[in-house]
Order: structure tokens, then sequence, then C-alpha cells
């Protein structure tokens, strides 16, 4: 054992040798040496070996995707610490929180009974949160999805996110008798809806894609399938003529360029940025990440293509994918269809949202305000990735009796 875990080769301590490596250059960065930074690099590096090794005590299912997440931390912190000292030192603090909310999420999901009985219950969850951001969201990047509390604010999405995977495993696990497939789309559309007079239009793409994708697997009427693919062109065109904020993202889209100083100037930034860096990058500290508004948050892929290169880039989307696939597997290789769902739904959350927010920054697809999974700076957003994390740790395992009580099979 003591064999196993001083040996250099295992991932988990190539993933603590980065760490360490990351933490020395940052300390001596500006030609001084700075111990507050190496020690903190050094509490993240315990975090997440630590994390590892109990997570390797404790649980029989895939331990490849804490690893994956662990090496996207740390690309994240040491682009976030590059950009802003005081963010970096913050996003180790969410960390921490994070990590806890995993192995919290874990265990509850995991010994906790009844959470596919609760269908009613997650949707009158998400509805609460949805008009509580309404009523008490303060508006922050031109969307009301941040609600304040004290000095923090929090941001219920990503709460409702979670809240909204589990109401749809439930409901193909249980078939509730007060839901059939047009209350359960009305339910959805409504979520949509709401999000829609948020302003968060990011994350109203990824409830569109998450449903799509349990709604196309597990729904038997097809033809309600094709319905709502052509439902979801017209309000898609629709809104590029009725709200506002839609057109501003399309027209900067399609012609960046033409609005370089206005409407279009995150994404002209971006796509110098990633120019700029080739296929090697100008090397951590040596590029102008700063140029970016909110490159910390929403175009923190374009800073690491800066100064890491594209390689750096695709070592990103590397990660998510594989990481993806593990989920899709995950899904595949389960028999209780509650936890294949959780397991898609939350693969897909995670997946989609990468994909729009890589996609918006690269201009493939129109920008939309949201972050890169357990990269970019935040703690909501950071929290509750790591929280779904947790529960997709659960569906890697065998369930039976002895996890649930009862096994769902549809």
């Amino acid at each position: 054992m003591i064999r196993k875990l001083l040996d250099y080769k295992t991932p988990q301590n190539l993933i603590m040798l980065i760490n360490i490596m990351a933490a020395l250059l940052l300390s001596i960065r500006g030609g001084g040496f700075d111990r507050l930074v190496l020690g903190f690099g050094l509490l993240l590096a315990v975090i997440l070996y630590a994390s590892n090794f109990i997570l390797l005590k404790v649980s029989a299912g895939d331990h490849y995707i804490f690893m994956i997440m662990s090496m996207l931390i740390v690309i994240g912190v040491i682009m976030i610490y590059r950009i802003d000292p005081e963010y970096g030192i913050r996003q180790v603090t969410w960390l921490a929180a994070g990590i806890f909310t995993y192995f919290t999420s874990y265990i509850l999901v995991k010994k906790v009974k009844g959470w596919r009985n609760w269908t009613k219950q997650y949707m009158i969850v998400s509805f609460l949160l949805f008009i509580a951001t309404l009523a008490l969201g303060v508006r922050i990047k031109g969307a009301t999805n941040w609600i304040r509390v004290g000095g923090f604010t929090i941001q219920p999405t990503e709460i409702t996110k979670i809240v909204f995977v589990f109401f749809m495993a439930s409901y193909y696990c249980k078939k509730e008798r007060f839901m059939n497939s047009y209350c359960l789309i009305a339910a959805v559309y409504a979520f949509i809806g709401l999000l829609f007079l948020q302003r968060d239009l990011g994350t109203a793409m990824i409830f569109y894609f998450v449903f799509m994708t349990i709604f196309y697997i597990f729904e038997s009427d097809r033809k309600l399938i094709y319905c709502n693919i052509a439902a979801a062109i017209v309000i898609a065109f629709a809104s590029y003529f009725v709200v506002g904020h839609v057109e501003v993202r399309v027209s900067a889209w399609l012609d960046p360029w033409k609005y370089a100083d206005s409407r279009g100037y995150q994404i002209v930034q971006s796509m110098i940025a990633i120019a700029s860096g080739g296929f090697f990058g100008t090397g951590i500290g040596f590029g102008y990440p700063q140029s970016i508004p909110e490159v910390h948050t929403d175009f923190i892929f374009s800073a690491i293509c800066e100064e890491m290169g594209i390689f750096g880039g695709i070592g990103v989307i590397m990660l998510f994918m594989i990481l993806t696939y593990r989920g899709f597997k995950i899904a595949l290789s389960q028999q209780d269809v509650f936890f294949k769902i959780m397991a898609l739904g939350i693969t897909s959350m995670i997946g989609f949202q990468a994909f729009v927010i890589v996609g918006g920054v690269t201009n493939m697809i129109p920008l939309t305000g949201v972050t890169l999974p357990f990269v970019s700076y935040g703690g909501s957003s950071l929290v509750s990735s790591l929280a779904a994390l947790g529960i997709l740790q659960v569906a890697s395992e065998k369930v039976g009796a002895g996890a649930e009580g009862e096994v769902c099979n549809g």
C-alpha cells in the first residue's frame, strides 16, 4: 500500500506533483517569494490528494471522474490566481467547501431512502427557487440570477439544475399518477420561461438540452420528441425578435468585428487572445488576459489558450470529453433506472455547459453567460458541480437494496 502511494506513476501522484510544481512556480512569480501562495498551493494539493485517498477507501465506483475533476480544478486555480491572486485564494477556499459538499451529497444520496419518490417535491422546490430569484434577485451582467446574502452572492439556478435532474429521474422512474408527458413538458417549459424572465439564457439552453437528452431516450411517444424540437426552433426564432438580449448576443456572434467597440468587444478580445497564444502559449504570466472583461469567469478558456496555448485548450476539452465518456459509461452500465437517469442527466449537464461556454468564447455559437465547470471562478458553480459529481459517484456504484431499499427498474 505504501509503495503504491509513493509511486510517481499513479494518476493521483502525478496530479500531486503538478500541484506542487504549480505552487512553486506561482510563489516565485514576479521575482520574489510568496509564502502565502506556496501555502495555499500546497493546501490545494493536500485537499485533492486526501479526498482521492478517502474516496478510494469508501467507494467501489469509478475513481477516474474525481481525478479528471481534480485536474480541471488545478488548471482553473492556476489561471485564476494568475489573473487575480485574491480570486485564486478564494477559489481554494471554495474548493474546500465544495469537497465537503461532494462527500455530503455522496453520503446522503447513498444512504437516504426515497429519493425516487419525491417528484412533486422536486417540482415545487424548483419553482420556489425560481420565484425567490425573481423576487429577491439582483441584476449582474444583464441577468437577474443572483441573490445577495450578507456579503455573499449565491446563484440559485446552480441548485435548481441538480433538483431538475432529480425531478426528471423520479418522473421516469415512477411515472407519477398526478403527471403525464404533457404535464412534464408544461413544467419544463415553465422552468425555461422563468429563466428567460431572468435573462439567464445560458442556463435555459442547458435545461433544454438536459431535458431533451433524457426525454429522447426514455419517452415512448416519439411524436412528442419531434414536437419539442419544432417548438424549440420556433421559440429560438421568436426570441430573436422579441427579446432584445437575444438579438444583442446573436448580432455580436454573426459579426463581432462590426461591433468590436461595443457588444462584440468581449468576443473580439477573446479571439485575439486565443490567436496570440499560438500552439504552445505565451507562458503563465506573459499574456494579457485582463484585456477581456470577466476573464476569470465566462472567458477563462480564452486565458488558458493564450498562456497555455491551443494544446492547453485542447487538453481542457479532452478532459471534459473523457469526463463525459465516463459519465455515459456509468449510465449505460447502471441497472437501476433512477440512477441511470441521474448519471445521464448530470453528465449531460456538465458536458453541455462546457460546450456552451467553449463554443461561445470561440464564437462557434452565440455567447451565453455560464461558467466553465470546475475551471471558472465562482463559489456557487464550483460547489454545485462538486455536489453533482458526488451524486454521479453514487451512480457509478452497483445500486441494490442496501443503497436505496428498493430498486427502480422502470
